[in-house]
């Protein structure tokens, strides 16, 4: 752990409500400013997100820890990730899972995280560049599903392709308005829903 990550964890982490130690000792581990552009390295510590072009953002620290908080993921689930970005959240994801499927529809993206990740050691993890609407139907179901951008409604293929007990974690709205859906899927395949905290994040393309 990092001086700027121990104090990142510890100033606006926990102080806010993020209690899973599992999930605060993932996030300690990993070193958030190689997953940034150099430019903005002073800043890759602050609760903040930043860009990582194309459009796109590296979510803030509190709402990546919110997001896997409210997923419960642990090292037997395989956990399905839409958006994989610069590669931030499916480090976290590896950490706390027995494997990770990711998928980002940008191939800029898709590669330069892969090639990151992998270089970081992080080796439970498949990538896929594809529409992350979709899903990926050829590893479902999943026991965990947690998607980094925002759909203006959930899809449903996402929904089928839950595994029975299984948790899903998505923002989804408009642009102006979204708010951070947790589904649940119960063992007799009875989905429930539930809004949280109200969010900003690029829209699923």
């Amino acid at each position: 752990m990092s001086y700027r990550s121990k104090i990142m964890v510890e100033n606006q982490l926990r102080k806010r409500g993020i209690i899973d130690n599992a999930v605060l000792d993932a996030i300690s581990s990993v070193p958030r400013h190689r997953f940034v552009r150099k430019i903005y390295n002073s800043m890759a510590y602050k609760d903040n997100p930043l860009p990582i072009g194309h459009g796109q953002t590296i979510s803030q620290p509190y709402i990546v820890a919110l997001m896997t908080q409210l997923l419960h993921v642990n090292l037997k689930h395989k956990v399905l990730e839409i958006g994989t970005g610069c590669g931030y959240q499916t480090a976290i994801l590896s950490i706390l899972s027995k494997r990770v499927i990711t998928i980002e529809v940008l191939s800029t993206l898709s590669k330069k995280s892969r090639k990151l990740l992998t270089k970081l050691g992080y080796d439970n993890i498949e990538y896929h560049c594809a529409n992350g609407k979709y899903g990926w139907s050829k590893e479902a179901p999943y026991d965990r599903i947690l998607v980094s951008a925002a759909p203006e409604t959930i899809p449903e293929k996402l929904i089928e392709q839950l595994d029975s007990n299984g948790c899903m974690v998505i923002p989804t709205g408009s642009l102006y308005e979204q708010f951070i859906y947790i589904i649940t899927k119960d063992k007799n395949g009875q989905v429930h829903m539930k809004k949280s905290t109200p969010v900003r994040f690029v829209p699923l393309l």
